[in-house]
């Protein structure tokens, strides 16, 4: 089969790195692709919101299968272009990838169906926002309502912080228009877990459980960000309580989606709260999650192309899923001053010396320059490390990860390490 992936990211370089072990494959394209994707796709040079040039490029090369990796495309209707054009895609329609595009949406569908979450309020006029904000207590949440690259939520531990984060998400627009709506809603505490799940509308077939570190510094400190780095599986959770999660969460929202008239096909994703009420949910995305993917996907035994062409059939059902037993972690080399405004084009060196058996180096944000790889993103690589238990596939991904140097390079030193005490 002939594919074409969308995206540019981690996330599509490990969709990419899957799909290349199919034996039923037999070219894959990536558009635009990056410097990492470059060695395993042959990349195209079309943007993920170029749909016309997209669907032309797909037709020309008789594309058997695309796969959708981003938010942004899937919310704005890609998927829909080639479906009306006959060619096969794994991702959400328009209306269902509201899900993500809308998070007033997402929690309002919770609200009805009565599926855990966090109690919220939602706001077009920043006035009222404010006025109900100062009688909320602390800490609370802000997000911006829309789509803003995994950065749209602030939690706000003082009043301070919570009218600063209103204003610049209401008023300056610091998200753009994501933010001319907002959610305000309670603080959750507890274990943050991501369960990602293939759903071809009513069946679910969750993935193996990761979890995210979203904060930029070490302890979870600092601003929010894509993802610094995750690990799966979650040794240290109750799997009743994982299983809780899919049955009182994921599966009525699929369920939910399909009574809507918005019947989900793709990748369903969780982000959830372990409180002492049991699992609530954060969010909802309608795609693979960066940095999820990268050690979720290594963990798949199963054909990933498989599961894709079952989705589209609707026989997701009859799929004979497998894990393996091996933990994978994976950690973030990001550009100094992520989440904020960083510099690019440093080169990168170590790539081709990572020694560490098993360790997988997903590019996100690189280009190559002059037949070298330079940064080109906030975050630049994965290093995914893997091993008999979270212990092992750590110390492999830390290994792997100080062989690597760039200018400016951050990364936090303690993924994974909540699965440890």
């Amino acid at each position: 089969m002939r594919i074409l992936v969308i995206g540019r990211g981690g996330r599509e370089h490990a969709i990419v790195w899957a799909l290349k072990k199919s034996p039923k494959v037999e070219k894959i394209y990536c558009a635009p692709g990056n410097a990492g994707i470059a060695g395993l796709a042959e990349n195209v040079d079309i943007g993920e919101m170029e749909f016309a040039r997209l669907v032309g490029f797909a037709k020309e090369q008789a594309i058997d299968l695309v796969v959708v990796g981003p938010d942004d495309p899937l919310a704005a209707g890609i998927v829909d272009e080639f479906e009306a054009a006959s060619i096969p895609v794994y991702g959400p329609r328009k209306n269902a990838a509201e899900i993500e595009g809308s998070k007033i949406f997402m929690k309002n569908l919770l609200r009805k169906y009565d599926i855990p979450t966090a109690k919220y309020e939602t706001f077009t006029d920043y006035e009222s926002a404010k006025a109900y904000l100062a009688q909320q207590p602390v800490p609370i949440v802000i997000k911006a309502d829309g789509l803003a690259a995994g950065k749209g939520v602030t939690v706000c531990f003082t009043r301070e912080e919570a009218d600063k984060a209103l204003e610049e998400t209401m008023v300056s627009k610091s998200f753009g228009a994501a933010g001319d709506k907002v959610v305000i809603e309670e603080f959750l505490e507890g274990q943050e877990m991501s369960i990602l799940a293939f759903v071809d509308g009513n069946t679910v077939r969750a993935m193996s459980p990761a979890q995210d570190h979203k904060q930029v510094f070490d302890n979870d400190k600092g601003p929010n960000t894509g993802g610094m780095g995750t690990y799966s599986p979650l040794p240290h959770i109750d799997q009743a309580i994982i299983e809780e999660a899919i049955e009182n969460i994921v599966k009525p929202t699929a369920r939910a989606m399909v009574s809507e008239g918005r019947p989900f096909r793709g990748v369903l994703f969780a982000g959830l709260m372990i409180t002492k009420d049991g699992p609530k949910t954060i969010e909802f995305n309608a795609r693979f999650g960066d940095p999820e993917t990268q050690v979720v996907l290594p963990r798949l035994e199963t054909d990933l192309l498989d599961i894709f062409l079952a989705s589209i059939d609707g026989t997701l059902a009859d799929i004979d899923m497998r894990w393996s037993d091996e933990a994978a972690v994976c950690v973030v080399l990001a550009s100094g001053g992520y989440p904020g405004s960083y510099p690019k084009g440093f080169p990168i060196d170590g790539l081709d010396s990572v020694t560490v058996p098993g360790a997988l180096v997903f590019h996100a944000g690189t280009a190559l320059k002059d037949g070298q790889v330079v940064t080109n993103g906030g975050r630049v690589l994965g290093v995914v490390g893997r091993g008999a238990g979270i212990a092992e596939a750590r110390a492999n991904a830390y290994a792997a990860a100080a062989g690597i140097t760039f200018e400016g390079k951050q990364n936090r030193t303690d993924i994974a390490a909540k699965a440890l005490v």
